[in-house]
This record gives C-alpha cells, structure tokens and sequence, in this order.
C-alpha cells in the first residue's frame, strides 16, 4: 500500500502526517512535530518560513524513512490563509512574509471600502474586508520599496510547495482567503486587484482546483534526498478546506473548525452573496469538489493560548489541566464576545476579558478556572449565533454540528456547544485538516471517486464521539439570551 504525506502548517505548530490507506480505511501517524514561533523584528510581526521549511523537509525524510524507499506515493501541503511570500524576479524571497496579527493593517479596511463599493466587491469575491486579508495586508504595504522589487506573491501552501518542487500553482482554496479571487468564477479577480491599487504582476498563473499535481520533489535538500521525483498535489491548501473536507457528516451538517481561530459554518453547492451576508460578515471560501464554504471567521482557542502563555510563570497549566479545572467551575457566570477586535492583536488577553466583563457590570473571573470557563461558556454561545445567521442567510438547515481540529478535544468545549445549540455534537477527528488533506491526495491518485467517499472513510475510520444537548433547555436559553444582549 503507498503512503501519502501530509504537511499540516498552523498558526502554533507544524506537523508532518503519514497517512495508510487499504481502500477502506486510513491510518495515521504523526511523524513530526514542531513549533510555529512568530518573530518580532524592527518592522514588525513576521513568520519564519525557512525554519520551517527546514523543519517541514526534515519530517518529510522521516515519514520517507518510516514509509521505506518508494512507498511515498505523494506529499500535500496545507496552512491557515491570508498570509503570503513575496518573491523577486530569481524567485528569493523579498523579506520574510508578515503575520496578519501586524497591527500594519489597523484601519486598512476603510481605504480598501473608499476604493472599491463594499457590496460589489463582495458579489465578486465573497469575502468582506477584514484586517487580516490578503487585500488588506497588500494595501497596507502601499509605497513600499519591498513591493516594488517583489515580481510574484506567493500564499504559504504554493510558497513550500515551490520550495519543494520548483514549479509555482495556485490552490481556489487558499486564493479564496485572499479577497482577491473571483469566487463564482473561481480565479484571480483583476479588476479587483486593479481598483485596489494592488500590482497585478504579483498574479501570475492559473488557479487550480484541490487535486492538481503541482510538480516533484526536487532531487536536492533534505527532503529532496529522500523523496525525489515524489508528486506534490495541491490539496485543499487552506487548513481549513482540508479539515472540513475530512467531517465524517453523512447529511446536512454544520461544522465548526476549531483550532486558533473558529470558522464556523455551513458547506454549499454555491456561494451566498447577499448585502446580508455581507454584513453579518460571512466569507464564501471554495471548498474541495466545487463545494463552498459559507463561514464566519471568529476567535477561537486563540484565548486560551493567551491566557495560558500569560499564565506561564504563576499558573503554568497544561490544556489539559485549565479544561478541567474550568469543566468545575459555575457555568454562564460571565459573557462576553469572543470576536471583540480588541482579541485580534498580541496582548494580555486576561487584562482584557477582566476590563470587558467589568465593562458590562458581571463577575470578573478572578483565576485561571474561572477566565478559562468564561472563555468556553463565550464560545459556544458564538457558535451558536453563527451557525443559526448561517442557516437564516443560506436557506439550508443543519441537522448536526460536526466540531473538527484541536477545540474536538476539549469535552468541555464539546459538550457547552451541544447545550447550548440545542443539537447534538459529533466530535472529531481532532487532525481533521491532516486527514483532509492525505484523503484529497488518494482522491487524486482515484482510489477515491468523490467527496462523499471520502467522508465515509473517516466514518470507518475515525468514528466521532457524540454529545448530546442535555434535556433542561432553561439554562442554556437563559444564557445565550445574555450573550445575544451583549452583543
């Protein structure tokens, strides 16, 4: 049986997964891990993409080595969107791409709205503007001598993939980030581009679908060494693409991809691109198969992330750990919206939540427990005002809500999320954009024949654990009553 590698790239830390699969079912090992640290440097934010591509080609040779010589049939790249290389004319990186957590784009989304009518760009792009968008960040960067010298743009999965192969492509999901692809038509929007005042130059080449081969390893660098001549596929190259292409859903569902950030949202045969939609601030994203992804963007366990590295000194706890703790905590005491801009920058998250919650005269948690349950009580009630404005807005109804990535871990989390949406939670499988991702790999190789197919073998494969809503609804209404309030 081949062996399909995946590269899982996330805003914390990068993985490499070997994945097995015997027509039936998948087997999945984790080969590499490692950490995603952003740099501080004078500039500001920026990744450090060539540690982790030395890191991402050394977990290629170790899933080479445990697969044995000739097993490895493909590798696929995924990453969280909207950040991007610029490349000069010999293909070197023009400076080390920025982190859309850059305080650069404060207040950028107005000059992109001053030049572009808001409700036009979203009937072409799908995607209204935020900060941390491509075309936000691109706009930002207006009058820069690094965007004169920079003659192609190149998002993160294409970025490594070039890195591997030599070839450039552009995967419809990740694009789809970007604020800058044509989401029906499902290519680089150049009128877009041009009312933005964005370089076209920077587009270079087609758009492909999820599926396409890209080029093979070159036979040079560590991976090189151990896989030449290996296919690179574009998978669903957004993280998320890849994670709810692997929901074991078997009917209508709603999904939330919970990770750093929380996507939540419904898949659709075609986008929705209505003045509503745009002002409940939906994104339309391609999914894999034609489908869309008719998502909101929110904060996710991003706070807790904070909170835990604010904690480090006094109160260093493991997820584990603070879960727990906060599963003993009164529920409901304190609200607040975890999708406040405040949370979008590097900060002392506890400081904040306390100043919000004191703000809006309730409890302010006075320890980790209790900020950690605050937390998760606020997310689920998010979740919850999501999923219904996506069910309102699309006309489609969900009959369960499908919790992917490292949030289907949390049974806390898990279980709030049931309570309060009233509906039953299937939870897993926590690597779901890994999974994703290998699977879209085997499509590509026909040992799969369509999207349903590959859903069924996560089914066998993984099957979710179950929450159901507990039956005392009066709580639950009651509170997400609250947190509609502060709204």
């Amino acid at each position: 049986m081949p062996d399909y590698l995946a590269v899982d790239l996330g805003a914390e830390s990068g993985r490499v997964v070997r994945g097995t699969f015997d027509g039936g079912h998948l087997t999945v090992e984790e080969i590499h891990r490692f950490v995603n640290q952003p740099m501080t440097l004078r500039d500001g934010l920026h990744w450090d993409v060539s540690t982790l591509f030395a890191e991402l080609s050394a977990g290629l040779a170790a899933a080479a080595g445990v697969a044995g010589r000739g097993r490895a049939a493909s590798v696929g790249i995924d990453t969280w969107g909207n950040d991007f290389a610029l490349l000069g004319p010999d293909g070197a990186l023009v400076c080390d791409p920025w982190h859309h957590r850059d305080r650069r784009t404060d207040g950028v989304t107005a000059r992109i709205l001053a030049r572009a009518e808001g409700a036009e760009l979203y009937r072409t792009t799908g995607t209204p503007p935020l900060p941390i968008n491509t075309a936000t960040q691109l706009v930002a960067m207006e009058g820069s001598a690094l965007l004169d010298e920079a003659d192609r743009l190149a998002l993160l999965p294409d970025l490594f993939a070039y890195w591997l192969t030599g070839e450039h492509a552009t995967d419809q999901t990740i694009a789809s980030t970007s604020q800058l692809m044509d989401v029906s038509a499902r290519r680089w929007s150049l009128d877009v581009i041009k009312q933005l005042g964005v370089p076209a130059r920077l587009f270079q080449g087609e758009v492909v679908p999820p599926g396409t081969p890209v080029g093979q390893v070159l036979a040079s660098g560590v991976a090189g060494a151990a896989l030449p001549g290996v296919p690179v596929i574009a998978v669903a190259g957004h993280d998320t693409a890849s994670a709810v292409a692997a929901v074991p859903a078997a009917g209508a569902f709603g999904y939330v991809s919970s990770g750093t950030w929380s996507l939540v949202g419904l898949e659709l045969p075609e986008p929705v691109l209505t003045d509503e939609a745009r002002r409940a601030g939906f994104s339309n994203e391609a999914g894999v198969g034609g489908t869309v992804r008719f998502l909101r963007n929110g904060t996710g366990l991003w706070l807790l992330q904070r909170c835990r590295a604010a904690w480090r000194r006094t109160a260093p706890l493991s997820y584990s750990e603070l879960t727990s703790a906060a599963g003993r905590e009164p529920g409901f005491r304190t609200l607040f919206d975890p999708d406040d801009p405040t949370f979008l920058w590097e900060g002392d998250v506890p400081a904040r939540i306390a100043e919000i919650c004191a703000a809006t005269g309730q409890p302010v948690p006075v320890d980790p427990a209790g900020t950690a349950r605050c937390i998760l009580d606020s997310l689920a009630c998010r979740y919850r005002w999501t999923l219904e404005r996506a069910e309102a807005l699309s006309g489609h109804a969900a009959e369960v809500v499908h919790i992917v990535g490292g949030g289907a871990a949390n049974t806390v989390l898990c279980q709030l999320t049931a309570d309060v949406m009233g509906r039953p939670v299937f939870a897993g499988p926590v690597e779901a954009t890994a999974i994703g991702n290998i699977l879209v790999q085997a499509w590509t190789a026909r040992e799969l024949g369509s999207l349903a197919d590959l859903r069924a073998v996560v089914r066998r494969s993984m099957p979710p654990r179950i929450y159901e809503p507990r039956r005392d609804r009066g709580e639950f209404e009651a509170a997400y009553a609250r947190f509609v309030a502060l709204l």
